[in-house]
């Protein structure tokens, strides 16, 4: 009797960047963006690679632009003029130049980016391919005094790519602590968990196990590493001045789909993960837990989720 062959091993390499984004500098950021998909994608070998939260644009970590309950300062309406130009509108020169990288090298890429629609800021995460621009995701929800430097997205802004091997989506920052939001996340077949982010305490890394294991996916959590000395030297951030003081402490990290870290979580500097996931195991892990199919009471509970965009005004 002659036994059967084994089945080929279907495999994805990525990798998550860890990185500072400059602060009212876009090109340096564009510049250092393609740096790195590039030498996560040609050194590594990644297929997929992964940018922090806001790394065109710029996280402003400890800056209150003037901002109190019921007052702003003229310095402070300044400062957001500066953050305001620094953002980037899409389609534009920013997504083209990183859309000629992903189609030069054949991968897939995630960024975090500010756009800028009008006078509105949005946190977002773009997607791009061998095919170049993708599409984005906006954060629905920013949080605490990000709103007042950042709209809300809608439910019109939630793709999930389909790379031919593996399905992408992304959940920027505490968007991954909204339980309907990867619930809805899960119904669209995720198999790549992009977790773009400035969260750097040891509680998000608990966070990200859970993802793993709750939506039997991988889990790719790219992270900023961002010093003082990285900023320009007007600003003055609530940290503190000293030039080595860390801003965002990183913890980017990789996490299979049964919760086990295959890199990371990495610290004290800037640097890339990389991992080579074995496709199957969302296949071996989803056999006992499937949270929006055989392991779904939609007889107890339903998820309504409105995908429409919002817009102010129409015209007939």
């Amino acid at each position: 009797m002659t036994s059967a062959s084994p089945d080929s091993r279907r495999t994805v390499t990525v990798a998550v960047a860890q990185a500072a984004a400059p602060l009212f500098d876009t090109p340096t950021a564009v510049t250092r963006a393609e740096e790195l998909i590039r030498e996560a994608a040609v050194t590594h070998g990644a297929e997929v690679v992964v940018l922090p939260e806001a790394f065109l644009g710029g996280y402003p970590k400890g800056l209150d632009f003037g901002m109190t309950v019921g007052s702003r300062t003229p310095a402070g309406r300044d400062l957001f003029r500066r953050y305001h130009a620094s953002a980037i509108e899409i389609p534009g020169p920013e997504v083209a130049a990183l859309a000629t990288v992903t189609r030069e090298l054949g991968c897939h890429a995630v960024v975090g980016a500010v756009e800028r629609q009008g006078g509105t800021l949005y946190c977002v995460v773009l997607f791009f391919g061998p095919d170049g621009y993708l599409g984005l995701h906006r954060k629905l929800m920013p949080t605490a005094a990000e709103r007042y430097l950042w709209g809300q997205g809608d439910g019109s802004t939630l793709p999930v790519i389909d790379t031919g091997s593996a399905r992408i989506g992304a959940a920027i920052c505490w968007e991954n602590y909204m339980p309907l939001f990867r619930t809805a996340m899960y119904a669209k077949g995720v198999d790549l968990w992009c977790a773009p982010t400035v969260d750097d305490r040891d509680a998000w890394q608990a966070t990200m196990r859970h993802i793993a294991l709750e939506g039997r996916c991988f889990v790719l959590s790219a992270n900023q590493y961002l010093r003082r000395d990285a900023l320009p030297a007007d600003l003055h951030p609530v940290q503190g001045d000293e030039p080595d003081t860390v801003l965002i402490g990183g913890g980017s990290v990789i996490v299979s789909p049964l919760g086990e870290v295959l890199a990371g979580p990495l610290r004290d500097g800037e640097g890339i993960l990389t991992a080579d996931l074995d496709l199957d195991d969302l296949t071996r892990a989803r056999f006992d837990l499937d949270t929006t199919g055989h392991y779904a009471r939609p007889d107890v509970f339903t998820l309504h989720v409105d995908e429409s965009p919002k817009t102010t005004v129409t015209s007939s």
